[in-house]
């Protein structure tokens, strides 16, 4: 993953004044109290003891006989059964959490998968306490999912907030641009929140005064989709879609037209942007005058 903006400061703030991270957290920090709670019905004698469920089961057991608890072979049981499966449930997400450190692209994506897995992950620790806690937490994610919606990246580096009727105006009056770029998104589509990051930081880098960027959503406009050669129909499956105009011209467009036929769409990124539309060559081709 490369490289993001931020600092701490704003990733706590944001943490705090978005109801979906808010949620999250508060959701993921109850299991602390939760789990104490559990012990304490589980093994009240020993519950003080918590902390010791890191150690082996050799030095568990030891420890009881020093200590001259009672049903040592019980308590060790009990003791090795429940860490075991929160470290390995640690392992996992740790593992995971660095995968998808390194191979997405946007904080937006790595938030979305790394909250995912640690859902699944809490809800199966959870199971192996009590199954009705495993559902208690369910019913809080769906309540959260359908209360809330992760916040896509705010920023719109150069790209300029366009209406469609504002788009078609730019491409048939003209402007001082000969290429523009749109993106066709909705705030409501999780693959475009997930790539809400992508288009604003590639129109830092490749805006000139040849090629403008800009953003339609036709979440808040979706009866003009079709005006543009995309289906809403079913879904928001088709975005987010990118299309490059040359003199009010469609050049090419990102998915393709005969998306539907491949089974599976590649992650938008960057660099596939980048690629797809031949941005270096346009950026080159202005610096040279052509």
């Amino acid at each position: 993953m490369e490289k993001k903006n931020g600092s701490v400061v704003e990733c706590f703030y944001m943490a705090v004044s978005e109801a979906y991270y808010l949620l999250h957290f508060l959701a993921f920090f109850s299991y602390f109290g939760v789990r104490s709670s559990t012990s304490q019905l589980l093994f009240p004698p020993f519950s003080h003891h918590l902390l010791l469920r890191v150690i082996s089961s050799s030095s568990i057991y030891f420890i009881c006989i020093f200590c001259c608890l009672p049903k040592r072979e019980e308590i060790s049981s009990v003791y090795i059964s429940f860490p075991l499966q929160e470290i390995q449930a640690i392992l996992a997400f740790t593992f995971l959490t660095a995968y998808k450190m390194v191979t997405e692209e946007t904080w937006e994506a790595f938030i979305a998968d790394t909250l995912f897995f640690a859902k699944i992950l809490l809800v199966a620790i959870s199971l192996i306490i009590d199954y009705h806690l495993a559902i208690w937490y369910t019913v809080v994610f769906s309540v959260i999912y359908i209360l809330t919606q992760q916040p896509a990246f705010q920023q719109l580096g150069t790209a300029a907030k366009l209406t469609p009727l504002q788009l078609e105006t730019l491409l048939t009056e003209g402007n001082n641009s000969r290429f523009w770029l749109v993106e066709f998104c909705a705030s409501s589509s999780s693959a475009c929140i997930r790539a809400s990051r992508c288009f604003p930081e590639l129109s830092i880098t490749y805006s000139h005064k040849n090629l403008s960027f800009g953003i339609v959503d036709l979440g808040l406009f979706p009866n003009t989709s079709e005006n543009f050669g995309i289906s809403l129909f079913g879904g928001m499956g088709q975005l987010p879609t990118y299309i490059l105009f040359e003199n009010a011209t469609e050049v090419t467009r990102y998915p393709e037209w005969d998306f539907e036929a491949k089974t599976s769409r590649s992650p938008v990124s960057k660099r596939l942007l980048s690629r797809h539309f031949e941005l270096d060559r346009l950026l080159l081709e202005y610096v040279n005058g052509k």
